[in-house]
C-alpha cells in the first residue's frame, strides 16, 4: 500500500509543490530559490520573524507578485502561471487574510455571496437560495448561525469562520485545493482561538491543504503535521512536528541570536510615591477599580475578556470616559477624556490595534516617531529636516528596526514587529514618566517580543513605570514584578514574588481559590469550559503540560458546541517588506 502523508489520498496529487522560488525587490532579495511542499489534507505551519518572506510567498500564490524566472508552482499538479490572480483561483488557491474582509454591516449571506455572486431566479436576487447556500458553508464550518445574521454581531472567531467559509464556497469548475490562513488568530481573543483550530480541522479533514502562517508557537504544535522556517527568505528546515521541539523550532527561527529577555533583579522602591495611582475608578467596565504602580516597576494586569481588562489602559489614559474615580499622574489628577494632558503629564499609551489607533499606516516611519514630537525637530517657521532624520534614525537602531534606512518608508510596508517597534521609538523620544501597555506583542515573532521586553526592562531601570495589558499569561509571568487580576471590573488577586506563574494567573482569572480544583499538569486550559466541561470529549491524548498554553483562556466565551469531535484528532511583506 502507497504511504499517503498526512491525510491525503493516494490519488491525490500535492495541494502545493513550490520549486526553486525567487522574488527580488530592487536590491532586497524577499525569497531565495524556497522549495515547499504540502499534501492534500495537511496543516502545514510556516514561520519565520518578521520580514523572513512569508507574506511576500502568499502575494505570489495569490497572483500579487510576479517572481523571479526560474521558479515553480504546481497547485494540484497544475502549473500556476504567475501574476494572474484569477489562474491562482482557477487553480484552486484560497485566501484569507488578517484583513478578513467582510463588510460588518451586512448579513453573512450578503458576505458569501459579494464574492461568488447572488443565485438569482427570473432576473431577481434568489434570497432564499442564497441563505440556502449560505447555511450549508457555515454547517461545514461547524458554524451554527443564523446567515441572516449581521457580521457585526459576530464574534471574532466567528467572523474569520466566516471568511474561511466564504474562500471554500463550492465550485464545481474549480474546486479548493489549498487554504492559505494568513495569521488568523492573530487579532482573536485568547478563549476562541479553539473555536477557530477545529474550523481547520473540520477544512483539512475535506483533504484540502492548508497552509496555515502563525507567530504563535503553540498553535503549530496543536494543529499543524509539519512545519516549514523561513529565514531571510530562504528555507531553513521543513521537519514533522511529531519529532520537533519548542527549543528546536525555536533554533531554527533564529539560530544563534536569539536571545532569552532577562527580567529586571532590581525591585521597586515600595516607599517611592506611586507614579500611577487608580481609585474607585467606575465606567462601562470597570467597577471600583483601585491600583498603584511604582516608579520602575513593571505591573502586568490580567483577566478574561469582560473583566475590564482590555478598558483599563484606555481609561486611564484619557481614551475613554470614565464616571467616577480618581487618576493620578505622580500625585496630580489625570481628567478623564484627555489625553492631551496625559500626554504632556509624560503618559505613553500604545494600544490593541495599533494599524487602527496606534499609527499613521500611510506616513512614513519618520512622521509616525516624530509626530509626538514635533517640538524637538520645529523651528518656526519650519520642520528641521536633518534633526528630525538623526532622530528617527536613533531610534531604528536602538530598537533594530530593519533596513535601518529606511525611515522614510511608509508604515504599511513594515512588518508587525518593525511597526510596534516604531511606535514604540515614538514614545520613547518623549520620554514618559508611565508606560500603559495594552497586547504590547500581539503579532509580534519571538525575537522582536523579546527586544520589546528588553526595552521596557530599560525603561523601568530609567526610572518609569510601566502598566501592561495582555492576554499572553505566558508574558506577564516572564516580565512583570507584580501581577493584578481582573474580574468584574475590580481587582480580585494580587501576585508578586515566587507567587507569580501561569497557573495562578489562571486559577485567579477564573475565580478558583482551592489548587485541587484544577490540576495544571493534566488539563490544557485552552480546552476548558467550566461551564460546559464535558470530560468524554477531552482528548487526554493531547493534554501536554509542556505546551500549556493559560493565555487563551476565558470560560465565559468558549463555545465548545464547535468543538466536534468528528474532527478533533484523536491521535505584510510588501515589495521589500521590513
Amino acid at each position: 500500500m502507497t504511504a499517503v502523508p498526512f491525510g491525503g489520498s493516494p490519488a491525490s496529487p500535492l495541494a502545493l509543490d513550490i520549486t526553486g522560488l525567487t522574488k527580488t525587490f530592487t536590491a532586497n532579495r524577499a525569497l531565495d530559490g524556497v522549495d515547499l511542499q504540502i499534501a492534500a489534507g495537511e496543516v502545514h505551519a510556516l514561520l519565520g520573524e518578521n520580514g523572513s518572506g512569508k507574506s511576500t510567498l502568499i502575494k505570489v500564490l495569490s497572483g500579487y507578485h510576479r517572481p523571479d524566472p526560474g521558479g515553480l508552482v504546481l497547485l494540484g499538479g497544475r502549473l500556476l502561471d504567475f501574476g494572474l490572480p484569477h489562474t491562482s483561483y482557477q487553480l484552486g488557491a484560497r485566501f484569507v487574510h488578517q484583513d478578513l474582509g467582510l463588510v460588518e454591516d451586512c448579513s453573512i449571506t450578503d458576505n458569501l455571496a459579494f464574492g461568488a455572486g447572488f443565485p438569482t431566479r427570473f432576473g431577481t436576487v434568489n434570497g432564499r437560495q442564497a441563505q440556502r447556500r449560505a447555511r450549508t458553508a457555515l454547517e461545514a464550518m461547524g458554524l451554527d448561525l443564523d446567515p441572516k445574521s449581521a457580521v457585526a454581531r459576530l464574534s471574532p472567531a466567528q467572523k474569520t469562520g466566516v471568511a474561511v467559509a466564504r474562500a471554500l464556497l463550492p465550485d464545481a469548475g474549480h474546486p479548493a485545493r489549498l487554504l492559505v490562513l494568513d495569521e488568523p488568530t492573530a487579532r482573536l481573543p485568547e478563549e476562541e482561538v479553539e473555536q477557530l483550530m477545529a474550523i481547520v480541522r473540520a477544512v483539512a479533514a475535506r483533504d484540502i491543504g492548508i497552509r496555515y502562517v502563525t507567530h504563535r508557537l503553540d498553535e503549530v504544535f496543536d494543529i499543524a503535521q509539519r512545519a516549514t522556517v523561513l529565514r531571510d527568505g530562504r528555507r531553513v528546515a521543513t521537519e514533522p512536528i511529531a519529532g520537533l521541539t519548542r527549543q528546536g523550532l525555536l533554533r531554527h527561527l533564529f539560530g544563534d541570536k536569539l536571545e532569552k529577555a532577562h527580567h529586571p533583579l532590581e525591585q521597586a522602591d515600595a516607599k517611592l510615591t506611586p507614579v500611577l495611582r487608580v481609585s474607585d475608578l467606575h465606567s462601562e467596565a470597570l467597577r471600583g477599580l483601585d491600583l498603584e504602580v511604582r516608579p520602575g516597576e513593571i505591573l502586568g494586569v490580567a483577566g478574561v475578556t469582560g473583566s475590564g481588562r482590555e478598558a483599563l489602559c484606555a481609561t486611564v489614559f484619557g481614551a475613554r470616559t470614565h464616571d467616577q474615580g480618581r487618576v493620578e499622574l505622580g500625585g496630580k489628577l489625570l481628567p478623564a477624556m484627555r489625553p492631551d494632558v496625559s500626554i504632556a503629564s509624560g503618559v505613553a499609551y500604545i494600544p490593541a490595534e495599533r494599524k487602527l489607533t496606534g499609527c499613521f499606516v500611510d506616513l512614513a516611519a519618520r512622521e509616525n516617531v516624530s509626530i509626538a514630537s514635533l517640538k524637538d525637530v520645529w523651528r518656526f517657521p519650519f520642520l528641521r529636516r536633518r534633526t528630525e532624520a538623526k532622530m528617527v534614525t536613533g531610534w531604528f537602531e536602538r530598537l533594530d528596526v530593519r533596513p535601518v534606512k529606511n525611515i522614510d518608508t511608509p508604515m504599511s510596508s513594515f512588518s508587525g514587529g518593525n511597526q510596534q517597534k516604531i511606535i514604540y521609538g515614538k514614545w520613547f523620544q518623549r520620554q514618559p514618566v508611565l508606560f500603559l501597555l495594552d497586547e504590547p506583542t500581539q503579532g509580534v515573532d519571538v525575537g522582536a517580543k523579546g527586544e520589546l521586553h528588553q526595552a521596557l526592562f530599560d525603561a523601568a531601570r530609567g526610572g518609569a513605570g510601566v502598566l501592561v495589558s495582555s492576554t499572553d499569561v505566558d508574558e506577564l509571568a516572564t516580565i512583570s514584578d507584580r501581577i493584578v487580576v481582573l474580574a468584574g471590573g475590580r481587582v480580585v488577586a494580587t501576585l508578586s514574588g515566587a507567587d507569580i506563574n501561569v497557573h495562578a494567573i489562571t486559577r485567579a482569572a477564573l475565580g478558583i481559590t482551592d489548587v485541587d480544583e484544577l490540576d495544571p499538569s493534566v488539563l490544557d486550559p485552552s480546552l476548558l469550559d467550566s461551564s460546559r466541561l464535558d470530560s468524554s470529549r477531552l482528548d487526554s491524548s493531547r493534554l501536554d503540560s509542556s505546551r500549556l498554553d493559560s493565555s487563551r483562556l476565558d470560560s465565559s466565551r468558549l463555545d465548545s458546541s464547535l468543538l466536534d469531535s468528528t474532527v478533533l484528532d484523536s491521535t505584510k511583506e510588501d515589495g521589500p517588506h521590513t
